[in-house]
């Protein structure tokens, strides 16, 4: 363990206001260790920070801004937080999880594999600015969580990093590499915005995921326009299953499904999507991955609605034929063209 402020052995330990700067490889910004040995689902020893109105900056590779292992508790509040290394998360958390809670503040990465926000462990996030200016935006692995209020977060992530060959701004994945146990991951977000700028907006793989999405504010710039992504990667042993969760939502874009994947998609409240659902992917390279939809489900309820922009397949749907806006376009259930589409 490395870091300008480590905190450990069921300290509480409270700071506010200051400058703490790192420069060297595995320091962390601050520390919060809860002495659980990295066994992950295990509680930690009580260790909590509690930080607000800091600026925090690492340099060095392995350096997260706030870290977080071992079933530590990090407490923070209106920080300004830059990292520029290698695997450098500005929120960053490891085996053995914990739980972080930050409210307002400023969090910026700017190296390779370093995420705004990195989790093994359950973090919530309100009223921040999260950017990620080469990686993904934030990455879930495993048995985890994150939960967005009102945050902006923005992703430009243009270089792959390990065994990932695609590019996107939320990754959801089990790596297998015992940092996370398995299990479904999962991603809210209420309110605020993203904007994904390369790559899917989201990227589901090896995991089970739960996208639950409320009044986001979603703006993707890359020219692929692909909304979602579910299908296999650079890893294996697990499987590649999503739900998708949409309340007085609007989405757009391009959903993709490997064909062994799954998707379940639910628009409630008044949701709409304008897109497309189909098989047909290629990776970061140009490498096909899937020409074939695999199993998908999606159920809109009486107030939402779907506006086909070109041929699209599913396994199953739920509700009213009429909610869906072909637009000269077929919605193939199963093989067969559902009839009734406006």
């Amino acid at each position: 363990m490395n870091a300008a402020v480590l905190v450990k052995d069921g300290s509480n330990t409270t700071i506010t206001g200051g400058d703490i700067t790192s420069d060297a490889k595995g320091s962390n910004g601050v520390f919060s260790y809860g002495g659980n040995g990295g066994q992950n689902g295990s509680s930690g020893d009580g260790t909590t920070v509690t930080i607000s109105d800091t600026k925090i900056v690492t340099t060095g590779d392995g350096s997260g801004g706030i870290m977080t292992t071992g079933g530590g508790v990090t407490k923070a509040s209106n920080l300004d937080v830059t990292t520029s290394g290698q695997s450098s998360a500005a929120i960053r958390t490891d085996r053995g999880g914990g739980s972080v809670t930050v409210d307002g503040g400023t969090y910026t990465s700017n190296g390779l594999g370093s995420p705004a926000i990195y989790s093994t462990a359950d973090i919530s996030v309100s009223n921040a600015t999260l950017t990620s200016n080469l990686s993904e935006g934030v990455c879930i692995e495993g048995l985890n969580s994150i939960k967005l209020e009102n945050c902006d977060l923005t992703a430009n992530n243009t270089k792959q990093n390990g065994n990932a060959t695609f590019l996107d701004t939320i990754m959801i994945y089990q790596s297998m590499s015992g940092d996370a146990n398995s299990g479904t991951s999962s991603f809210s977000m209420s309110g605020g915005s993203i904007t994904s700028k390369s790559g899917h907006v989201f990227h589901v793989t090896n995991t089970d995921a739960v996208i639950t999405l409320n009044n986001v504010t979603i703006q993707n710039e890359d020219s692929n326009n692909i909304l979602l992504s579910v299908c296999a990667d650079g890893w294996s042993g697990g499987s590649n299953i999503a739900t998708l969760d949409a309340t007085s939502q609007k989405l757009s874009g391009l959903v993709k499904v490997g064909n062994d994947s799954t998707l379940t998609m639910n628009l409630s409240s008044n949701s709409n999507f304008e897109g497309t659902i189909d098989g047909n992917i290629s990776n970061a390279s140009g490498i096909s991955v899937s020409t074939e939809v695999g199993n998908v489900s999606v159920t809109l309820d009486d107030t939402s609605t779907w506006t086909l922009t070109a041929d699209s397949y599913v396994t199953s749907f739920h509700g009213n034929a009429q909610n869906i806006i072909s637009n000269g376009h077929t919605l193939y259930v199963s093989g067969t063209a559902l009839i009734g589409t406006k």
